[in-house]
């Protein structure tokens, strides 16, 4: 396999669209308090990306990232979380996402594991939230504009093909990071109590 092949198979064994949660919320079986929960939790982790396109250099990506936090407030107002839960999980995951995206290497893996779902992620959850929940369309903006769009992780792709093999080695692994803290992130609030 190549250096794509590998990552992408990591990504695979953590398909966050696989994942109950995900899954619930694509049918409408969702209670909104999780939802809620969700939006709090997983901000913050929202709130870190741009740190990781900032260690790669690429200002325009971190600038976007920063203008989606505002989207992802957004979305907060929407549907009502006012309060965080704070769970472990979602501080494991914010923990090694900003140590990740201290050096170029990791920040690639750490960004690939986040990047390489989002465009599916963010359709299912928006065709979810548009079937089964009511949500404004200023609320449902963060997934329309993530809905099918690969530009990130295709220029991360050129990127990890010039690294060398060391470099390599470290950005799988914090892929495989990333992916188990994004995974371990949803099961905190899907099995968690409120």
């Amino acid at each position: 396999m190549d250096r794509i092949q590998q990552l992408d198979a990591l990504v695979a064994q953590f398909d966050l669209n696989q994942h109950p949660f995900y899954q619930a919320w694509r049918m409408g079986e969702l209670p909104t308090e999780k939802l809620t929960d969700y939006a709090g939790e997983y901000g913050r982790f929202v709130g870190t990306i741009a740190e990781g396109w900032e260690a790669l250099g690429e200002t325009h990506y971190a600038q976007e990232e920063r203008d989606h936090e505002v989207l992802w407030a957004d979305f907060k107002a929407a549907i009502g979380a006012e309060k965080l839960s704070n769970r472990p999980e979602t501080e494991v995951l914010v923990t090694a996402a900003r140590e990740l995206f201290r050096e170029r290497a990791t920040a690639a893996g750490a960004l690939y594991a986040f990047e390489a779902q989002q465009p599916n992620t963010a359709q299912s959850k928006l065709d979810g939230l548009n079937e089964h929940y009511d949500v404004s369309e200023k609320g449902k903006e963060y997934f329309r504009v993530h809905a099918g769009d690969f530009l990130e992780v295709e220029d991360l792709r050129k990127t990890i093909a010039r690294m060398s093999d060391d470099e390599f080695a470290r950005t799988k692994a914090a892929c495989a990071v990333v992916c188990t803290a994004m995974w371990s992130a949803l099961d905190g609030v899907y099995y968690g109590r409120a």
